[in-house]
């Protein structure tokens, strides 16, 4: 085994946004060195790591120079030059998830239908190749209202998802390739994530159960353990897992998953890489998510997935009305609460819905945990200094 700590090895990291930073605590904690490339000179994970650099995820010979300067390369965002990846796994770099798995997930059309070629449950679906197109579909009668219209590129936080209720719906859509999936009624929105390491280990966390904001279709809650019956949980973990093993990925996959009505378990999509809904896991778990992504990735043996204490996660993001200069109003009310602990990003500016931190509460009692969590999101405030 290779020797990561206090030595010589580097790991890259492309995407320096909040994942990144995070991730870097587990780096620190390890004394493993790092290097961070980012759009943004202002990236979160400029402070953290041991060389950062400004540059363009999706170009090719900027990630190409960036791996060729790391032992082993991972990422904490979708959206990078998957052609760069295939040039630097030939030429030895170790690249953890893998190109392979990354291209079946970048786009969500080649997503649902790598569901569908190995008889993963998932949402009916059509894809088509413009806006144009479906609009000819919905005319000729063959896609019928409602349904959930996602972009198949792009879309992240929100956006690119809409639900299309009428032809009024419709104006406001990208032109882009897209999905039109069919509008499942469900019980729960879940998620379970999984860890892999490339010697074969798996393991994964236990269910959570998420809660999205009404209009901004962004999570607002992480609820774990989920709230659902012990049977709904075990099928929706050997699902994950069995989606898991489908993509063959190293280091972390958030599967995301709905209950349906009658307790049948359906994959909505998947992220590879830490996600939203493992943000409890820092204050809640043995083995928190951004740890072991990089055991994960480093072939290290995978921590304890499961909880201490019952764990809710707040999002906090920009309120609607504010854009400037960001102000964390009644942070220090949430902080004098017992099990409450803020994160704050590190983005200078606050824009309507913009993700700038979490909170995690932690208790015995889970319905308790919602409780204070529920007084959390309505004290704290993230809005424009005046």
């Amino acid at each position: 085994m290779l020797n990561y700590f206090s030595s010589d090895f580097k790991l890259g990291i492309l995407g320096g946004g909040q994942l990144g930073k995070m991730m870097l605590y587990e780096t620190r904690k390890f004394d493993i060195q790092t290097h961070v490339i980012d759009p943004n000179p202002e990236a979160p994970s400029r402070i953290a790591c041991n060389y950062f650099e400004q540059g363009d995820l999706m170009d090719y010979e900027t990630v190409l120079k960036f791996g060729r300067n790391v032992d082993v390369l991972t990422f904490e965002i979708e959206g990078v030059n998957i052609e760069a990846l295939k040039k630097l796994e030939e030429e030895g770099i170790k690249t953890y998830p893998s190109a392979a798995t990354l291209e079946k997930i970048q786009n969500k059309g080649i997503q649902k239908n790598f569901y569908l070629n190995n008889k993963i449950p998932t949402a009916g679906f059509d894809i088509f190749s413009s806006k144009k197109a479906l609009l000819d579909a919905i005319e000729e009668g063959k896609r019928k209202f409602p349904f959930v219209w996602k972009s198949t590129t792009g879309g992240y936080d929100g956006k690119g998802v809409a639900v299309i209720k009428s032809k009024a719906d419709l104006k406001e859509l990208s032109e882009a390739e897209c999905i039109a999936e069919e509008m499942i009624p469900f019980k729960n929105e879940l998620a379970v994530i999984v860890a892999r390491n490339p010697s074969g280990e798996v393991k994964t966390y236990p269910v959570v159960e998420m809660e999205f904001h009404p209009t901004a279709n962004q999570v607002e809650y992480v609820i774990c353990p989920a709230r659902i019956d012990p049977e709904v949980a075990k099928k929706a973990r050997n699902l994950a897992k069995k989606v898991s093993e489908a993509f063959q990925h190293v280091g972390l996959l958030a599967v995301e998953m709905f209950q349906t009505k009658e307790d049948n378990i359906l994959v909505n999509e998947v992220a590879p890489r830490p996600h939203n809904s493992g943000h409890y896991s820092i204050e809640s778990s043995y083995t928190n998510q951004f740890e072991q992504h990089i055991r994960a990735v480093l072939d290290l043996p995978l921590g304890n997935t499961n909880s201490k204490v019952g764990g809710i996660m707040v999002n906090l993001v920009g309120d609607e009305n504010h854009e400037g200069e960001v102000l964390y109003e009644n942070i220090e009310k949430i902080m004098a609460i017992n099990g409450v602990t803020p994160h704050i990003y590190g983005k200078k500016i606050t824009r309507p819905f913009r993700k700038m931190g979490h909170v995690t509460i932690i208790n015995e009692e889970i319905q308790e945990a919602r409780k204070i969590a529920e007084e959390v999101k309505n004290l704290i405030k993230v809005i424009s200094k005046k």
